[in-house]
């Protein structure tokens, strides 16, 4: 398109705004916001300005600018936070966290309350607690209101479903107060709901002075049972006292304090989440991208893009780095909380240790995460490694391996372990049956597993293709990279033999074992690849055999145990008896299915006419 762009700089106005910069593609690079469109835009086109590197490659692939008009800056700094969010431009500096962070509610505005996990705040009547950061702070949390107070966690409805039923398990060990007995008043049920609400908001003084006071009554009354379970219920919160870090005892606001830790490209912004003066979750984000940003951009993008789209907007915030335009950052988020918001860079005092505190806690994060993408880029170099020394078209990100376990050639079945980027994706292991014979044949059960599972793979394929699957839901897709046989070249022959039949063209390798049964290395068409037992791809290797060989077992065992436990159910079918049953007919299947000479080619008269009523007894004409 033909843009000119004095023409545009010309006409841009001096109102507030948002600018928009694209390039050839028409692919969104960059998203900002003004106070005076034509001042911040004009700057970056001049000349003689003194740009950053950043700025100076963005603009060379500036291929045009559009921009949007807004009443207030204030309104462009919330318009540019949702364009970021949406279209995630090369240039900007972008947070890889998209989370909706979870609440506890309390429906305390119902006559009968319950508690639940949301994560949505609503206008409702219910009262809300968090946000949690994580799922385990606020699973712990429900674990221990759990353990405190008990309340239902059923699906009975209240108060119409009292003594509507027996109760249920949570009652008979102790973990629910159990109202559907009817042994508890719908005052007494609210009154355990606002112990929680009172837990949940952190007045421990306030519930324990209460919690003391009822104790004593009741065991003033003779009533010691009940004593006894509110003090070990003050014991417990007590505990939990003690545990929580307690950061102001004095001014118990809500606040977040923020810190940032950064290397070359990568920053780690670490958040500690103060409610009511006590630490209630932490959480460290990542940030790319910012090589040619300073401290005080990264730090003021990253609140700009945390708090867009959060639900709860503390009272305070402390950052380590001074925000810019903060005056404009605390209107937009005072406009978001509806009261005012306050943002700080402590220099000095408890303030500022406090920040110290946070920082270490993203030194640790980066640390972490540059222990990780190292792990990740040694991974890479082994699967470079296998390329080579197999001879692979591409990398091998994608290897499935496959083993065959049976006793006796009685209940095959068939294992495929998948490795990704050389780690196990336990959830895309695969479990066979042998279906298409019985008896020991290795070669035939791993070439109905493989074809059994290529077939898949292409019914999925054609689903996908008709609108019908999702490609997130396939179990079969996508193919991989590289198949690894649990055998030598037998195995690869038949295996490979399939493969042409399939016209596949997936590499295939067997893998073979010394005579320890221990691995030795791989075999292809072309014969043994040798490799050292130091090698990382005999490593690699060997742990993706003994992960398949091990899963192969299981199943089978898991099967065989099964089966075993059926016929111990039999009278007078010992180990011997039952070995000779699954020695002849393979499966319990072929067993329920023989008759009474085909039994007696295994067993004597009585054990098989014991098998066979066993299996039998109900049917027409049998006893």
């Amino acid at each position: 398109m033909d843009f000119d762009l004095e023409g545009e700089l010309a006409r841009l106005p001096a109102q507030p705004g948002v600018y928009i910069m694209h390039d050839k593609d028409d692919n969104i690079i960059y998203v900002g916001k003004a106070k005076i469109l034509k001042n911040r835009v004009r700057q970056y086109f001049r000349k003689n300005s003194s740009h950053t590197p950043k700025v100076i490659a963005m603009v060379s692939n500036i291929a045009y600018f559009e921009y949007i008009v807004t009443d207030s800056e204030t309104e462009a700094l919330a318009l540019e936070c949702n364009l970021i969010k949406k279209h995630r431009p090369k240039y900007n500096i972008l947070l890889k966290d998209d989370k909706h962070y979870p609440y506890i509610k309390v429906t305390i505005n119902e006559d009968y309350p319950r508690i639940m996990k949301v994560r949505k705040l609503q206008k409702d009547g219910a009262k809300y607690y968090g946000p949690y950061m994580g799922e385990g702070t606020i699973k712990h949390t429900m674990e221990i209101v759990q353990k405190l107070f008990k309340p239902p966690t059923c699906h009975r409805r209240f108060p119409q479903d009292i003594k509507k039923g027996r109760p249920c398990l949570n009652y008979h060990i102790n973990n629910c107060f159990a109202p559907c007995t009817g042994n508890v008043t719908k005052a007494e049920f609210r009154g355990v709901f606002f112990e929680i609400c009172r837990f949940l908001e952190g007045n421990h003084k306030e519930l324990l002075e209460a919690l003391t006071r009822e104790m004593q009554e009741a065991s003033a009354q003779l009533r010691f049972e009940r004593a006894a379970v509110l003090r070990d219920k003050i014991r417990s919160i007590n505990d939990i006292e003690e545990r929580q870090k307690i950061i102001d005892t004095t001014k118990q606001t809500d606040r977040d304090v923020i810190a940032m830790a950064r290397d070359e490209n990568t920053a780690f912004c670490q958040m500690f989440f103060i409610r009511s003066g006590k630490v209630i979750g932490r959480e460290s984000y990542r940030i790319n991208n910012t090589a040619q940003s300073s401290d005080g951009e990264i730090m003021t993008d990253f609140v700009k893009q945390f708090y867009q789209d959060c639900e709860f907007i503390p009272k305070e915030i402390y950052t380590e780095y001074e925000l810019e335009d903060k005056e404009l950052i605390e209107q937009w988020l005072r406009e978001k909380r509806g009261t005012k918001v306050t943002v700080a860079s402590p220099k000095r005092g408890e303030k500022l240790k406090l920040i110290q505190m946070v920082k270490k806690n993203a030194c640790v994060a980066l640390d972490n995460w540059r222990i990780r993408a190292l792990k990740e880029r040694e991974k890479s170099t082994v699967l470079e490694n296998m390329q080579k020394k197999l001879g692979l078209s591409s990398l091998p990100r994608r290897i499935e391996a496959y083993d065959i376990s049976n006793i006796q050639g009685a209940d095959n079945v068939g294992a495929m372990v998948v490795f990704e980027n050389g780690k196990p994706a336990k959830r895309k292991y695969r479990l066979f049956k042998i279906k298409s014979f019985d008896g020991a044949d290795d070669y035939a059960a791993m070439r109905e597993v493989i074809y059994r599972r290529m077939r898949r793979a292409l019914e999925e394929q054609q689903e996908i293709d008709a609108g019908r699957l999702a490609p997130p839901a396939a179990k079969f897709l996508p193919l991989p990279d590289l198949i690894l046989l649990d055998g030598g070249k037998g195995h690869l022959s038949v295996i490979s033999e399939l493969m042409d039949m399939l016209e596949s063209d997936i590499a295939l390798f067997g893998m073979v074992k010394n005579d320890k049964h221990k691995t030795r290395g791989l075999v292809g068409k072309n014969g043994e690849v040798e490799l050292m037992a130091t090698d990382s791809v005999f490593k690699l290797v060997e742990h993706i055999q003994d992960e398949v060989h091990d899963t192969a077992v299981g199943y089978h065992r898991k099967l065989h145990g099964k089966i075993e436990s059926e016929l111990d159910k039999i009278s007078g079918i010992g180990e011997k008896r039952r070995q000779a049953l699954l020695t002849k007919f393979k499966s319990i299947d072929k067993i329920k299915q023989a008759d009474i000479n085909e039994l007696e080619e295994a067993l004597d008269k009585r054990s098989a006419q014991a098998v066979y009523n066993y299996f039998h007894e109900g049917e027409s004409g049998n006893v």
